[in-house]
């Protein structure tokens, strides 16, 4: 076998996605997903692990948006970095997702790109297990009443980790705008249970009403907070997620002063975060010490917390490792030399004698 047929690239297209979500389920790709993600904090090991916060471009032209980087590596094992593109103007004027992504994992040991996917999909699906995996730390058990502001995409997946952890009955949805308030139980029909009651309600009252809110918006740069400080439980969780830009906040700042308020990344939720509107000894523990300290904080679900979720990489490496074996499995995916891998490292210009024919794969 000549070199370069032994580096191959598997490469995991959104058709191939969709072929595994039909074979394994939904359902159970998001059990597994919190599960893997759970058990991937709670043997989190920074010496062996290293996570990077995410950094990259941020712009205002054409429109307003961004791409990161954001890259983790397991010692002597694989680099996985995923490249995120946040296009709030997406939806209506392209008619196209807000957050497009793609995940690429290298050999440590040779560089080789051993996978490249679809990163969109699994970014919904890490998110919304990210707050599974920190409301089971901070939010009752008992849990039935969530309330969702923001019905774009990032609201399903929310929903769908929520129900899979917790006796939910009852959603509450708001949205700016009709559209995805009237859309949103369709889009949600495959994972909503029949006994559950999806009802559209005034900011006020979800917020008055609610176990657990999930605040996934497209808020503009210096347009927050989405509401005043409003009464709420004394009890409630929050999980919210599209705090993800400098200047774009969702939660007023006196509510987050009278909350314990926990990061995925700290450095990263302190730039563009809800936790950039505080002062360092305002901000609790990382998930990762959350998830650790278990027992310590349990208490903690008994009073208003929020879990500032900026995205972890860890997260993504998570999700492409169980996309990559679902795919083994399944026998999904293309396998490409994509490399420019020759029988002679020293050649660079051996392509140039080489007869051209059509892609291998």
């Amino acid at each position: 076998m000549s070199g370069d047929r032994a580096f191959t690239t598997t490469i995991i297209a959104r058709d191939h996605i969709a072929r595994i979500v039909d074979a394994v389920g939904l359902d159970a790709l998001m059990d597994e997903m919190i599960e893997s993600l759970q058990d991937a904090i709670e043997s989190f090991d920074e010496t062996r692990t290293h996570v990077r916060a995410r950094d990259g471009f941020h712009y205002r032209e054409p429109d307003v948006g961004l791409l990161e980087w954001m890259p983790v590596m397991h010692t002597a094992q694989a680099t996985t970095i995923k490249v995120v593109g946040y296009h709030p103007s997406n939806p209506a004027k392209r008619s196209l997702p807000t957050i497009l992504s793609t995940i690429s994992v290298f050999d440590t040991a040779t560089g080789h790109m051993t996978g490249l996917a679809d990163g969109t999909f699994l970014t919904a699906l890490r998110t919304g297990a990210a707050s599974a995996v920190a409301s089971r730390v901070l939010a009752r058990p008992t849990s039935s009443v969530v309330g969702l502001i923001g019905c774009g995409a990032q609201s399903i997946t929310q929903l769908h980790a929520l129900l899979r952890t917790f006796p939910i009955d009852q959603v509450l949805i708001t949205d700016a705008s009709d559209h995805n308030i009237d859309t949103f139980a369709n889009r949600a029909a495959e994972i909503l249970p029949t006994n559950v009651e999806v009802k559209p309600v005034p900011m006020e009252l979800l917020m008055q009403s609610s176990d657990i809110v999930c605040t996934s918006t497209s808020v503009g740069i210096d347009e927050g907070p989405l509401f005043p400080d409003l009464e709420v439980r004394p009890w409630l969780h929050i999980n919210a997620v599209g705090s993800d830009f400098p200047g774009k906040v969702e939660l007023p700042l006196a509510m987050l002063r009278r909350s314990r308020v926990c990061p995925d990344v700290r450095e990263q939720a302190i730039k563009e975060g809800e936790c950039q509107q505080l002062a360092d000894h305002e901000i609790g523990p990382t998930l990762a010490e959350l998830v650790a300290g278990v027992d310590r904080y349990r208490p903690w679900q008994e009073e208003l917390t929020v879990f500032d979720s900026t995205g972890w990489a860890l997260g993504d490496q998570v999700a492409m490792q169980l996309l990559l074996r679902h795919a083994g499995r399944l026998g999904v995916g293309i396998e490409m030399r994509l490399e420019d891998i020759g029988d002679d490292p020293l050649d660079p210009y051996h392509l140039g004698r080489t007869r051209p024919g059509p892609p291998e794969v």
